[in-house]
Order: structure tokens, then sequence, then C-alpha cells
């Protein structure tokens, strides 16, 4: 195994496990531009990564008492099928090549730069939420609206495996204020499991996931967000969030250029 890719999935499961996002943010962009892992194929290992590490976070949660499963069940009423339809679409253009791997990668870095704006806004948003609870989704309409939501996460990321984490979890937020930290947490973690086990089934199907990469990034991974777990309550949330945004910045640039 390569101690470059441990040490790798160590680092990014530290960051996740300290500030709660960042996994495809950090991994799928590390593994094209640190490794030269092709665009698509960094986007399938990926998924399958998130997956897993998830679902081991899902259980947690479960056990927590921190899933609502019936926004899980929303999100992924219009989550699956658009990651079904975004699969089919790489499927059908995959003769493409270097556009589609010029598409993902340019999907990549938008995804990034919301995850940032994601990030770094999250605080004012709920601000402004709380402060107008007249405008607050009900019924029906938030219904609606989260499942129209999980589709956008579906399709975003089938093609970047990039969303789930903090543009999840931000509109969650949004759609639901009054979901404690850890429950928003844990929401937004076990509806990705079924999203992310979906688009990697169907980067498997298209020959997009490289299996060996995959093994060798858990291995670091599941030490390190159990470190970053246990280090989130040592470390300022306001220095984390600032030091994944910058890092983020700088990883969208460096794609688009």
């Amino acid at each position: 195994m390569d101690i470059t890719y441990i040490a790798s999935g160590f680092a990014v499961g530290l960051l996740v496990g300290m500030t709660g996002v960042g996994g495809g943010s950090l991994m799928t962009p590390l593994l094209t531009l640190l490794f030269g892992v092709a665009p698509s194929v960094a986007v399938g290992t990926d998924l399958a990564f998130a997956s897993i590490t998830k679902g081991v976070g899902t259980i947690t949660h479960r056990v927590r008492g921190t899933v609502h499963w019936e926004i899980v069940r929303r999100l992924c009423a219009g989550a699956l099928p658009a990651a079904l339809v975004a699969t089919w679409f790489l499927q059908h253009y995959g003769s493409l090549g270097r556009e589609v791997a010029l598409f993902i990668r340019y999907s990549i870095a938008v995804s990034v730069l919301l995850t940032v704006v994601a990030i770094l806004f999250r605080r004012r948003m709920i601000a402004w939420i709380n402060a107008q609870p007249g405008r607050q989704l009900q019924g029906r309409a938030l219904t609606v609206a989260t499942i129209l939501c999980g589709a956008v996460l579906g399709t975003l990321v089938t093609i970047s495996s990039i969303g789930a984490g903090a543009i999840g979890a931000t509109l969650l937020v949004m759609l639901y204020p009054r979901l404690t930290p850890a429950e928003v947490a844990g929401t937004d973690i076990a509806y990705a499991v079924p999203l992310t086990a979906i688009a990697a089934a169907g980067h498997w199907y298209l020959g997009s996931i490289n299996w060996a990469l995959l093994i060798t990034l858990l291995v670091g991974s599941v030490p390190g967000i159990t470190i970053g777990s246990w280090a989130a309550r040592a470390v300022p949330e306001r220095f984390l969030r600032g030091l994944l945004a910058a890092t983020l910045t700088g990883v969208a640039v460096k794609i688009i250029y």
C-alpha cells in the first residue's frame, strides 16, 4: 500500500472528523491534482469511499437518536432518482471522453466553491431565517422543497462526488432551522449513505472505481475520522471552518486554472 495514499486518507478523515464537512470536496480534488487520477475515476472512487465511511457514521448517529428518518426519506425521494438519471447521463455521453472529463472537472470546481459559500455564510443564513419565522416553509411546501433539494444534491453528488456534506447540511438548516447541530449532522449523513451507494454503483457499472485505491484510502481515513471526532472539542470551530474554506478555495482555483 502506498503510504502517501494512506496519509491522504488520514488527513481528509481527520479534517472531516473535526469539521463534519469536506470529505468529497477535499478527496476528489486531491486525487485529481496530487495523484493525477482521472476525474471520472476520482469521483467514482470517492463515492464508494463516502458510502462506506458515512455508513459507519450513520450507525453512531442512529444509536444516539440524532437522525430524523422522515427528512431522510424526503431527501432520498429526490436524490436517488436524480442519481440514476445523472448516471445514465454519464453513461450515455461517456464516449465523448475528454469533453466528459472536462465537464466533471468544472463540476468539481463549482461544487467546491458552493461548499465554501455554505461554510462561510452558514451562520448568517441561520440568523436570517430565525429572525423571520413567517418565511419558513411548512407542510406540503416544505416536503416538496426538501424533495427538490434532494434532487439537486443527487445530481451534484453523482457528477462530482461533492455536495452531500456542507451544502446538504446547509440546506437542512435552511429548511429545518429547529434541528440541533447533531440532528443536522446525523440526518445529513444518513441520507447520503444510499445516495453515495447508488452513485458509486453507477460508477462501478461504468468502470470508474479504483478498488485498490479505495481500500488504501480507507486504511488511513478510518483512524483519521476517529481521532478527528475526539479532537473536535478542543479546536475552535471558527478556526477549523476558516481553514477548510481557505483550502477549498485554493483547490477550486487550481482546478479551473
